[in-house]
């Protein structure tokens, strides 16, 4: 800049600033303007595009994929290049000689001019940061696999809803359907040992939600009861811990209110004396809530596993297990309590309500319909009563 060039300047900044501008209403009117841009920006992001539903951090998870929020992504890229021993060159060392090269670019670069083509220095400096920020970014959401889906609830209802899944998996056997107790039977190393109710006042007043996390997670081997946390050599991560307190808490804690559409999801729908039950609308739930806890891979069970409605029909040594219109199959006969070669009473601990058998008969003896598209067909009333021949019948080919 030459001497003249330079008058002219100071002269235009001398107006500039005699004239000036006022810091109200015009600056308050663009910051505002600005303002409630970026608001409404956000705001459509939140309702058009949210936030991913992943499960939260947890280091004892080998299946986890740590992945930070998309302004980090960079930095998360950079460990790549410099992994081991080297990480701290990638995470201290280039961002902070990035930073300091903009807090120090007003020094090196004085230019008086604002006008972008004559601040080559400061616009080169800034864009060679920018364009490594965006393409590592890029790189790092392109090249970073996807979240191993897992039981993700975005609400206490549907938290609650998981978690009551969860138990019925993987708490029933030992705790009952309910969290009644009793007698264990059928499980190895406890067999004959008598639990005391988890669903009752005591043990719900007395525990806190991180008291009932820390006995799911770690369990208590002293008595028996392994651990359930991945951290500890168990399958349920955070999230799924979480959501069987949730379920335990609403459930049997009177001081919790249960929110309304968890009692509704969780009713079992009417029937009526003439209808015909489903296995999806009415009967899944009967076994995936009383049953299942055993029957599925890994337990002791006869290979009689009930996740599925073909399982429920093809699976086991003494298969087929229950037949269609039979009401004196291996199911029905254990589920009224009776010995037989295929099993003894069934639940072991506690016997199913007398209206569940009910509408389990009723599901056998209009032929098993799985859907409620296949009950509706059936039509023909469905008579229930057990006959006087207590042997099972050999089906009709």
């Amino acid at each position: 800049m030459n001497e003249e060039q330079k008058q002219q300047y100071l002269e235009k900044y001398k107006r500039a600033k005699a004239e000036g501008y006022k810091f109200y209403p015009d600056i308050i009117y663009k910051d505002l303007l600005v303002s409630f841009a970026i608001f409404m920006l956000l705001v459509g992001l939140a309702i058009y595009v949210g936030v991913a539903a992943e499960p939260p951090a947890d280091p004892s998870d080998s299946a986890y994929i740590p992945r930070p929020e998309w302004y980090f992504l960079f930095l998360f890229e950079m460990l790549k290049y410099f992994p081991g021993q080297l990480e701290w060159v990638g995470t201290v060392i280039l961002p902070g000689v990035a930073v300091l090269a903009l807090i120090l670019l007003p020094f090196y670069d004085r230019s008086p001019f604002r006008y972008w083509k004559k601040r080559r220095l400061a616009v080169g400096v800034m864009s060679a940061i920018v364009v490594g920020m965006v393409a590592l970014t890029v790189k790092a959401a392109v090249s970073t696999p996807p979240q191993e889906e897992a039981n993700l609830a975005t609400s206490l209802s549907e938290s609650i809803l998981v978690g009551g899944d969860l138990f019925s998996v993987n708490c029933v056997e030992c705790h009952g359907a309910e969290g009644e107790g009793g007698e264990i039977k059928g499980v190895e190393g406890l067999e004959g040992v008598v639990l005391k109710p988890i669903n009752s006042q005591d043990e719900m007043y007395t525990r806190t939600d991180d008291t009932l996390y820390a006995i799911i997670d770690y369990g208590q081997p002293a008595l028996g009861m392994t651990p359930f946390g991945v951290g500890y050599g168990g399958e349920l991560r955070r999230g799924d811990i979480q959501a069987i307190v949730n379920f335990m808490r609403y459930t049997w804690d009177d001081r919790a209110e249960l929110p309304a559409e968890v009692a509704q999801a969780n009713a079992m729908p009417t029937l009526a004396p003439d209808q015909v039950p489903s296995y999806v609308e009415y009967v899944e739930p009967i076994f995936k809530r009383n049953c299942v806890s055993c029957h599925r891979p890994g337990k002791k069970n006869n290979n009689y596993w009930m996740r599925a409605y073909e399982e429920v029909i093809d699976t086991g040594d003494s298969a087929p297990n229950v037949f269609k219109g039979d009401i004196n199959s291996n199911m029905v006969r254990m589920l009224e309590r009776q010995e037989i070669d295929a099993g003894g009473p069934m639940p072991p601990t506690k016997a199913l309500k007398p209206e569940l058998i009910d509408i389990i008969k009723r599901w056998i003896a209009a032929g098993m319909p799985n859907t409620a598209a296949d009950a509706a067909a059936l039509s023909a009333p469905v008579n229930t009563a057990i006959p006087k021949e207590t042997s099972k019948t050999t089906p009709t080919p």
